[in-house]
């Protein structure tokens, strides 16, 4: 197995109050000397011991990043997935250093993929605090991103949050008010948004303000909800729960079971619209409002072919904290609005 040499001060181990333990070059064999005879000791170099290297720091060690790729590390989890993929090439070409290791299902655990001309080693949920905390390890700075599923969000938080990592949440779904609160408890730098595009934000910000200044302005209307996307999207979009809320602040009470989740192609393609080539990876969404006796209507939608959007907005949304931490800025939760707020997006 790989060795790695590590340095490591001098340890005041369980001893006599009156000696200090030094380990030895030649051996591993503890020593006792009284602390008299060491005081000026100052000058004495500290002792080098071997110790074996995880699989993660072996395989790290031999992933070296090109000189365009020296930026702020980031580990973007679910690497395989199609948003994992988006956000490393959008963050390779923002000059960031994507960490290659990431975690994946379990019947991905131990193997490599390549991804971005670059080979990751992805690990299951079960290897999930060690992997983290060896790379970790070779990167204090770490940012995590999280593109999973809903079902790890709570328990991918409450991991980056016991270790101390930051991370921007991309995963919709789980519980949000448990999240909330474990970051806030945990006083860890996050961005969570359930959308992280940018425009799409926007957007979101704008009704978020139209229903704070003109409450009640819909009261009395109904509302429909139809929301389209590529049919492994198993939960009801994000973008839609965070705009329904708008909408029922605004008079226009609305049920989120009622809402129409339409994820068979051929209804996405002869009923929605969605071109062929973007049924794998696409958000139309629609919101339309009708007045009590019918005679006035209103529509809002919102169509988005393909993922870069989304990846853009994430490596913004990582860069945005990056500089947070830096600050050392009091918030430590943060959403997609607060990184359009600061303007500095590329």
């Amino acid at each position: 197995m790989a060795t790695s040499l590590l340095k490591i001060t001098t340890s005041v181990l369980h001893r006599p109050h009156n000696q200090v333990a030094f380990v030895s070059r030649e051996s591993s064999a503890m020593s006792f000397v009284p602390f008299s005879q060491n005081r000026n000791r100052r000058s004495r170099s500290f002792p080098i011991v071997s110790m074996a290297a995880t699989p993660v720091q072996t395989f790290l060690e031999k992933s070296v990043p090109s000189s365009e790729n020296i930026g702020h590390p980031l580990m973007v989890n679910a690497c395989t997935g199609k948003m994992g993929k988006a956000v490393i090439e959008a963050a390779q070409a923002a000059g960031l250093h994507v960490v290659p290791v990431s975690f994946g299902l379990e019947e991905e655990s131990g193997k490599t993929f390549q991804i971005g001309g670059n080979e990751f080693l992805v690990h299951g949920p079960s290897d999930r605090e060690s992997v983290l905390a060896s790379v970790l390890d070779k990167y204090p700075d770490l940012i995590v991103v999280d593109y999973t599923a809903p079902t790890a969000v709570n328990g991918n938080a409450e991991l980056y949050c016991k270790l101390g990592v930051p991370f921007v949440m991309g995963t919709t779904g789980g519980d949000r008010e448990l999240l909330r609160k474990t970051v806030e408890e945990s006083k860890v730098y996050a961005v969570i948004s359930p959308q992280m595009g940018k425009q799409v934000v926007a957007f979101l910000a704008a009704m978020e303000i139209m229903a704070e200044q003109f409450p009640g302005a819909f009261s009395g209307y109904s509302l429909q909800v139809l929301e389209s996307h590529q049919a492994g999207k198993a939960d009801v979009s994000g973008t839609a729960k965070a705009v329904v809320s708008c909408f029922d602040k605004l008079g226009a009470s609305f049920n989120m079971d009622e809402v129409q989740l339409i994820r068979d192609p051929k209804q996405q393609l002869e009923m929605v619209g969605v071109p062929e080539e973007y049924l794998s990876g696409h958000a139309f969404h629609m919101y339309h409002l009708t007045s009590p006796d019918e005679t006035v209507s209103f529509e809002f939608q919102h169509n988005v072919c393909g993922r870069s959007i989304y990846a853009e907005g994430t490596v913004d949304a990582a860069l945005f904290l990056a500089k947070k931490i830096e600050s050392k800025d009091q918030k430590r939760i943060y959403n997609m609005i607060d990184v359009l707020r600061e303007g500095n997006m590329r």
